[in-house]
């Protein structure tokens, strides 16, 4: 319960001071329940920057994102850990460890691919970098491995392909590990501010999070403003949590994270 009120008080804060009226942050003892509760912030929000449109962005770019990121770790981690094929192994070990390469590393050419490309200010631009991950596939692997061969070999006796045995047996199964997937997928290209940064000039375009930066660097002083706007950020991520919180929790215990 003490850890859980702990990480319950900076989003209490933040709700609380987006709530409060201009001028009355920063009183001196801080209140944590606001005398005059007021939603002046929020309307500053959306009548500084085009906050919807960053919203509609940060949605499509994450549900697309998620949507192929699912797909192709879900194909990938099938072939490492239900096919057998040569140097599966060593291709394995070589995939994963990408994973130690900082993202700050290679976004410089992958900004001039981009560039290269014509999808800066673009839609493709925002998504292509996104749509693969090599912690989705080793996830997934885990989860599948955990799969008897027994379902598989009576699959194969009735005449199933790989793509049907993926399709109709390995999925329905690993459902909990797909959940969790698509928790993490989603907060971290939700969350995502160096590449949208990076690749998007243009406001219509921009996600959520780096919408936030411009509105923190035109209200430097005004955190009941600020505040706002992270909770129209946050709210999304809440939600996604709490739908699939029973299946987060049982596919990382099923994919051996525990």
């Amino acid at each position: 319960i003490a850890g859980g009120l702990l990480m319950i008080i900076p989003f209490w804060w933040m709700l609380v001071t987006s709530i409060k009226p201009p001028g009355s942050v920063l009183t001196v003892p801080p209140e944590l329940f606001p005398r005059q509760p007021t939603l002046e912030s929020y309307q500053r929000v959306f009548d500084t920057v085009p906050i919807g449109r960053m919203f509609f962005n940060s949605l499509v770019v994450t549900v697309v994102s998620v949507a192929c990121q699912i797909a192709t770790s879900a194909m990938a981690a099938y072939a490492f850990a239900r096919m057998q094929w040569r140097g599966r192994n060593v291709v394995f070990l070589l995939y994963i460890a990408t994973l130690m390469v900082p993202s700050q590393v290679t976004i410089t050419p992958l900004f001039i691919l981009m560039q290269r490309l014509g999808w800066v200010d673009t839609y493709p631009g925002l998504i292509a970098p996104s749509i693969v991950s090599a912690f989705g596939v080793f996830l997934l692997r885990q989860a599948m491995l955990s799969v008897p061969r027994e379902y598989e070999e009576a699959a194969v006796l009735d005449g199933a392909t790989h793509w049907t045995i993926f399709r109709h047996v390995v999925l329905p199964m690993i459902g909990p590990a797909l959940a969790t997937l698509g928790v993490f997928a989603t907060m971290s290209t939700w969350n995502s501010f160096l590449w949208p940064l990076f690749v998007t000039r243009d406001e219509r375009l921009m996600t959520l999070p780096v919408g936030l930066a411009l509105l923190h660097g035109r209200y430097t002083t005004e955190w009941s403003v600020v505040m706002a706007g992270a909770i129209i950020s946050v709210v999304p991520i809440i939600l996604v949590y709490l739908a699939a919180q029973r299946a987060f929790v049982r596919g990382v215990a099923l994919s051996g994270l525990k």
